[in-house]
Protein backbone atom coordinates (compact mmCIF):
# COMPACT_ATOMS: atom_id res chain seq x y z
CA UNK A 1 0.00 0.00 0.00
CA UNK A 2 0.91 3.42 -0.65
CA UNK A 3 2.41 6.17 2.10
CA UNK A 4 -0.12 7.04 4.30
CA UNK A 5 -1.37 10.60 4.12
CA UNK A 6 -3.08 12.39 6.87
CA UNK A 7 -5.97 14.25 6.02
CA UNK A 8 -8.11 16.75 8.03
CA UNK A 9 -10.76 18.42 5.46
CA UNK A 10 -12.35 16.84 2.32
CA UNK A 11 -10.11 19.09 0.42
CA UNK A 12 -7.02 17.36 2.03
CA UNK A 13 -8.66 14.04 0.43
CA UNK A 14 -8.95 15.23 -2.99
CA UNK A 15 -5.70 16.37 -2.95
CA UNK A 16 -4.37 13.11 -2.27
CA UNK A 17 -6.32 11.23 -4.19
CA UNK A 18 -6.03 13.10 -7.27
CA UNK A 19 -2.15 12.89 -6.70
CA UNK A 20 -2.61 9.08 -6.41
CA UNK A 21 -3.76 9.15 -10.34
CA UNK A 22 -5.29 5.75 -10.09
CA UNK A 23 -2.44 4.39 -7.21
CA UNK A 24 -3.94 3.24 -4.51
CA UNK A 25 -3.69 5.63 -1.90
CA UNK A 26 -4.28 5.34 2.23
CA UNK A 27 -5.64 8.66 3.87
CA UNK A 28 -5.70 8.76 7.69
CA UNK A 29 -7.31 10.95 9.78
CA UNK A 30 -5.81 12.93 12.34
CA UNK A 31 -5.01 11.23 15.67
CA UNK A 32 -8.53 10.40 17.95
CA UNK A 33 -10.33 12.51 14.58
CA UNK A 34 -13.21 9.51 15.89
CA UNK A 35 -14.04 12.06 18.92
CA UNK A 36 -13.36 15.26 17.32
CA UNK A 37 -14.60 14.56 13.59
CA UNK A 38 -16.83 12.15 14.63
CA UNK A 39 -17.68 8.93 12.01
CA UNK A 40 -20.35 10.92 10.34
CA UNK A 41 -18.14 13.80 9.44
CA UNK A 42 -15.71 10.97 7.85
CA UNK A 43 -18.51 9.02 6.38
CA UNK A 44 -19.55 12.25 4.54
CA UNK A 45 -15.74 12.80 3.58
CA UNK A 46 -15.55 9.04 1.97
CA UNK A 47 -18.66 9.64 0.20
CA UNK A 48 -17.85 12.59 -1.16
CA UNK A 49 -14.57 11.10 -2.11
CA UNK A 50 -16.58 8.02 -4.03
CA UNK A 51 -19.12 10.12 -5.91
CA UNK A 52 -15.97 12.43 -7.45
CA UNK A 53 -13.24 9.88 -7.91
CA UNK A 54 -15.54 6.83 -9.00
CA UNK A 55 -12.93 3.77 -9.29
CA UNK A 56 -10.29 5.42 -7.16
CA UNK A 57 -8.43 2.93 -4.62
CA UNK A 58 -9.00 4.65 -1.35
CA UNK A 59 -8.22 3.09 2.08
CA UNK A 60 -9.22 5.67 4.53
CA UNK A 61 -8.64 4.84 8.03
CA UNK A 62 -10.84 7.07 10.84
CA UNK A 63 -8.52 7.01 14.14
CA UNK A 64 -10.77 6.74 17.29
CA UNK A 65 -7.93 7.00 19.45
CA UNK A 66 -8.73 4.55 22.56
CA UNK A 67 -12.41 5.24 22.68
CA UNK A 68 -14.64 1.82 21.52
CA UNK A 69 -17.35 4.04 21.74
CA UNK A 70 -16.06 6.04 18.47
CA UNK A 71 -15.24 2.98 16.94
CA UNK A 72 -17.92 1.08 17.42
CA UNK A 73 -20.19 4.00 15.56
CA UNK A 74 -17.85 3.85 13.23
CA UNK A 75 -18.05 0.64 12.03
CA UNK A 76 -21.99 1.63 12.55
CA UNK A 77 -21.64 4.17 9.97
CA UNK A 78 -20.13 1.82 7.37
CA UNK A 79 -16.58 2.82 7.70
CA UNK A 80 -14.31 0.50 6.36
CA UNK A 81 -11.03 0.81 7.96
CA UNK A 82 -10.70 1.93 11.87
CA UNK A 83 -7.96 2.45 13.93
CA UNK A 84 -8.01 1.57 17.69
CA UNK A 85 -5.11 2.15 20.14
CA UNK A 86 -7.05 0.77 23.33
CA UNK A 87 -6.88 -2.50 25.46
CA UNK A 88 -6.13 -5.65 24.19
CA UNK A 89 -9.51 -6.78 25.21
CA UNK A 90 -11.29 -4.47 23.82
CA UNK A 91 -9.25 -4.55 20.37
CA UNK A 92 -10.11 -7.83 20.10
CA UNK A 93 -13.74 -7.55 20.72
CA UNK A 94 -13.65 -4.59 18.11
CA UNK A 95 -11.97 -6.65 15.34
CA UNK A 96 -14.42 -9.28 15.81
CA UNK A 97 -17.16 -6.65 15.05
CA UNK A 98 -15.48 -4.97 12.29
CA UNK A 99 -14.89 -8.65 10.87
CA UNK A 100 -18.34 -9.68 11.09
CA UNK A 101 -18.99 -6.15 8.72
CA UNK A 102 -16.21 -6.59 6.36
CA UNK A 103 -14.22 -3.80 8.23
CA UNK A 104 -10.22 -3.72 9.52
CA UNK A 105 -9.63 -2.72 12.95
CA UNK A 106 -5.90 -1.00 12.35
CA UNK A 107 -3.80 -0.46 15.32
CA UNK A 108 -3.50 3.64 15.69
CA UNK A 109 -0.78 4.65 12.97
CA UNK A 110 2.70 4.39 14.11
CA UNK A 111 4.33 4.72 10.89
CA UNK A 112 5.24 8.44 9.31
CA UNK A 113 2.67 10.38 7.22
CA UNK A 114 2.46 13.29 5.18
CA UNK A 115 0.22 16.16 7.06
CA UNK A 116 -1.23 18.31 4.38
CA UNK A 117 -1.70 20.93 6.94
CA UNK A 118 -0.88 24.67 5.73
CA UNK A 119 0.58 22.80 2.26
CA UNK A 120 0.39 25.70 -0.44
CA UNK A 121 0.43 22.40 -3.13
CA UNK A 122 -1.00 19.98 -1.69
CA UNK A 123 -1.29 18.18 -4.97
CA UNK A 124 1.98 18.32 -5.30
CA UNK A 125 3.07 17.74 -1.86
CA UNK A 126 1.00 14.10 -2.32
CA UNK A 127 2.62 13.68 -5.60
CA UNK A 128 6.16 13.94 -4.65
CA UNK A 129 5.47 12.18 -1.12
CA UNK A 130 3.77 9.07 -2.84
CA UNK A 131 6.65 8.50 -5.19
CA UNK A 132 9.46 9.17 -2.91
CA UNK A 133 11.55 5.95 -2.67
Amino acid sequence: MSRPIRVLCLDDARAAVAAADGAPVRLVSAPDAGGALGAGGWRALLDAITAEFPGARVTAVLDCGDAAGHAIAALALGIPDVAFSGDAAAAARLADIAQSLGAHLHPAEGVEALDLRGRRDPVAASRAWLTRI
